[in-house]
């Protein structure tokens, strides 16, 4: 102590720190005047922060509640994957990640880790503990990742995502795919630990918290998890952990040392507290009212949009090799079909799209996409559920034969694992396929959904649903007129549909072109279909007649899509007893969709006896009139050679198909135009520039104006005259930079000051011969110019922005440059009412302890 002084300057300190005032009544008084020295106070302050952060703020107890809140942000996220996986098991990998991601985060911010080994650091962890979070079965003893482990975690960070939205869900029956809820939560959480941590603004660790929300949302199906719940948890106790923590940052910043000081901040935190609970119950009660009627719709998923890569067209449609079973393949043992429900049909292919040669399978659109199908495939379709056994004898191929709906698919044999990697369903099509190839010795087994089959007369009364079905392209020219033939006078769709199936049963003939059966030319091409109508005899087994009612029915409006595939001759096997499949056993059918039935199976199968006469005239369907192709008319007498009428057959014969060089005009004009546009209106405004100068109302204006066009010219030449210049110095410097028309140019400049402002008016005559000399210079001026530059030169706009305006670069790197200032200002704006109003309650709370005291001495 110092005699007199009061306390020294250690002594006050240490009283400070113990919460006493000491001699002059508060931290960092002078001890004379009571005065309080904001030097003292800053010093006070700054020991004060300068203790705190000798500790990192991950080694405290806030640090503890920072840790527990985003570890409770990121367990609300991954219940998000819970749809699209189908059972729990993506908890492990998912909450695991979010643990391993906050304990990098935790490392690195209580030992100061830099950016670089932080993220060295997280790869480490991710491959190290990838295999006993994410990928147990391929790891050592379910903990140590093997060389098999790594390369999965190596290839599902790149591609697992990918397959993620790409596979059918339920996802559990694809372990592989675990990768990427570990991965998602595992940087999310070492960057929301980062910046809760270390960060300033440590509120911006909910910003990968809700990136990581709207990703699982995206990955998932379209059937959410628990949506509302989801968003109030992570609104809620984000934003009051964020409040929290802003205002920890603004109290910290300004923290006196005192008890009182102490007691009035823990008051305004639990102030702060309590409005913001407050407040965010009231706004999650009223996003719980208002949430239910606001949504509408379907929830947008990726898995919705994106097409798998899977290459149809790398797969030749089974359809071509119709023949080959009934004919080759007659006998043969293909493969063998063990619990096929009375009635089952196995199908091989759905196909929807005809291209003029082959009918064949379509992905994306209304006709479904193939996604990857595992052991349990999601699907709402009603009907018994009934295992079905396949083993595979004789068959081989791309095209795996199915029964029903899918609702889900086991391997079995040696290529299990292979087989089921490489398998894809469409659920809209019933279609699945294994990219590898199925061969004599697989096995599967599938949970088949079959529905009861409705009767004709139940559909009779039930509206076929209107589905957009890839329009046929190159059909036959017969398909039209025979579709309104045998559709009669049918005007319901459905009743249109059953007329022209039931002409093409009672009037064709079927024959697959064996020995005992009438010739009969394989393939459904148009070629091969325009024979079949327009023969009196239609003379083809399935494969044209499907594809012929599948063609003609789109004609009258009805949706339709051909079938392959195989089922039994009636009362030939027993329901659930082995059915063997054998070549003969191929069949192909129409499907039509039906609202409450889905697609419903139709067969047009001609019976084998019927007779090759074509039927007496009074059992044909009629020709409507106005569809029967008009009689050629009668031919003129034969022209003799060399005469006129060759010449215009000739004409005729080569004539030009203006339609369709109108079409490609127009798709090469409009591109054109659209990019010439812009070009257009600069000459364009250039034009009427000039105009509006030579016409002005004042002769002396026009004379102004003529000088104005040569300044523009040589300005959008590269002579730079600024706005301000006279024209004698305009004059100067075009004859500095455009040497060509140097005397021309200064006489000009002189000429137009002397009209300007010379005692007299000037005359029409006056005027039209300055022009005419400005026309002289501003062609000199280009002249000795190459092309190019004097085109650049016409589309320029220098001498609209002025030659002394910034470059445009300049313009938008500036305008760049002001945003971020300029949403600093309107930040700092919006903050100052709430810190002006913190500074007043400090200087008023610093007043009313002062006050006593100073009485007091």
């Amino acid at each position: 102590m110092t005699e007199g002084n009061g306390p020294a300057p250690d002594d006050r300190t240490s009283h400070a720190e113990a919460g006493h005032t000491g001699g002059t009544g508060h931290t960092g008084s002078t001890g004379r005047t009571g005065g309080t020295s904001r030097t003292s106070v800053r010093a006070g302050t700054t020991r004060a922060r300068g203790r705190d952060g000798d500790r990192p703020r991950a080694l405290t107890v806030a640090g503890a509640v920072d840790g527990a809140v985003l570890l409770a942000l990121l367990g609300v996220v991954a219940v998000g994957f819970g749809p699209a996986w189908g059972t729990t098991g993506y908890l492990v990998p998912a909450l695991g990640g979010a643990v391993v991601g906050l304990l990098v985060a935790w490392l690195g911010a209580w030992l100061r880790w830099s950016v670089l080994l932080t993220a060295a650091t997280t790869v480490l962890a991710y491959f190290l503990l990838g295999g006993a979070l994410a990928l147990p079965v391929t790891a050592i003893g379910g903990v140590v990742p093997s060389l098999a482990t790594l390369q999965e975690l190596a290839l599902g960070a790149v591609h697992g995502w990918k397959g993620f939205v790409t596979t059918v869900p339920p996802l559990a029956s694809f372990p592989e795919l675990a990768v990427v809820p570990y991965l998602l939560l595992l940087l999310t959480g070492v960057l929301a630990g980062t910046i809760a941590w270390r960060g300033r603004l440590a509120a911006w660790a909910l910003l990968p918290v809700v990136v990581a929300l709207a990703s699982v949302a995206l990955l998932g199906t379209i059937l959410p998890a628990y949506p509302l719940a989801q968003g109030l948890v992570v609104a809620v106790v984000g934003l009051l952990w964020g409040s929290w923590r802003a205002a920890e940052s603004r109290m910290g910043a300004n923290r006196l040392l005192s008890e009182a000081s102490r007691s009035a901040t823990r008051r305004l935190r639990a102030q702060r507290l309590r409005g913001g609970a407050v407040l965010l119950a009231i706004g999650g009660l009223a996003a719980v009212v208002a949430a239910p009627p606001m949504a509408h719709g379907e929830r947008l998923a990726l898995r919705e949009l994106i097409t798998p890569p899977l290459d149809l067209h790398q797969y030749t449609s089974p359809l071509v090799g119709f023949r080959h079973y009934t004919k080759d393949l007659k006998d043969a043992e293909l493969f063998t079909v063990t619990g096929l429900p009375e009635g089952g049909r196995v199908r091989l292919a759905t196909l929807d799209t005809y291209a003029g040669t082959v009918y064949d399978a379509s992905s994306g659109g209304a006709t479904g996409v193939f996604n990857r199908a595992g052991e349990v495939v999601d699907t709402v379709a009603a009907g018994t559920r009934t295992p079905v056994q396949v083993s595979v004898t004789g068959y081989s191929g791309v095209w795996l034969p199915d029964v029903g709906e899918l609702g889900g698919i086991t391997f079995g044999g040696e290529r299990a694992d292979e087989l089921a990697s490489t398998t894809y369903y469409n659920a809209t099509s019933g279609t699945a396929l294994s990219t590898s190839g199925l061969r004599p010795g697989d096995s599967y087994e599938i949970d088949a959904i079959v529905s009861p089959t409705p009767s004709e007369d139940d559909l009779a009364t039930v509206p076929i649903q209107d589905v957009d079905l890839p329009r046929p392209e190159d059909v036959a020219d017969e398909v039209p007129g025979k579709s309104a033939q045998f559709a009669a006078d049918a005007t319901e769709p459905f009743e249109k549909f059953v007329n022209i199936r039931d002409t093409l049963v009672a009037t064709g003939v079927y024959s697959s072109g064996l020995e005992n059966q009438p010739p009969s030319r394989p393939g459904h091409s148009a070629a091969r279909i325009d024979t079949l109508l327009a023969q009196d005899e239609m003379v083809g087994d399935d494969e044209q007649f499907a594809v012929a009612l599948a063609l003609m029915a789109q004609q009258a409006g009805v949706p339709a899509r051909v079938v392959m595939g195989f089922y039994p001759e009636k009362d030939a096997v027993e329901a659930g007893e082995p059915y063997t499949v054998t070549g003969g056993d191929v069949h192909a059918w129409v499907e039509v969709p039906f609202e409450g039935y889905g697609w419903v199976p139709f067969d047009v199968v001609p019976d084998e006896d019927n007779k090759v006469e074509p039927l007496p005239r009074s059992k044909q369907v009629p020709k409507p009139p106005v569809l029967e192709t008009p009689e050629s008319p009668e031919e003129p007498p034969q022209a003799e050679a060399g005469d006129v009428e060759e010449e215009d057959q000739d004409d005729d014969q080569t004539a030009i198909d203006w339609r369709q060089v109108a079409m490609i005009a127009v798709a090469v004009a409009v591109p054109l135009a659209i990019l010439a546009l812009p070009l257009l209106l600069i000459l364009g405004f250039k034009r009427r520039r000039r105009g509006k100068r030579r016409s002005a109302p004042v002769l002396a204006d026009r004379v102004s104006g003529g000088w104005r066009e040569v300044v523009d010219a040589a300005t959008d030449l590269g002579a730079g005259v600024p706005r301000a210049a006279t024209r004698r110095e305009g004059a100067r410097i075009v004859a500095d930079q455009v040497p060509s028309a140097a005397t021309s140019t200064v006489q000009l400049a002189h000429r137009a000051d002397a009209t300007v402002f010379g005692a007299g008016a000037p005359t029409d005559d006056d005027v039209a011969r300055f022009w005419s000399e400005v026309d002289d210079v501003v062609g000199t001026m280009r002249a000795g110019l190459p092309w190019r530059r004097r085109l650049a030169a016409r589309l320029s706009l220098r001498s609209v922005r002025g030659a002394d305006a910034p470059p445009v670069g300049e313009v938008v790197r500036r305008w760049f440059a002001a945003v971020p200032a300029a949403a600093g200002r309107l930040g700092r704006a919006a903050v100052r009412p709430l810190h002006d109003r913190m500074a007043r309650a400090r200087r008023r709370k610093d007043g009313t302890r002062r006050g006593p005291r100073q009485e007091d001495r």
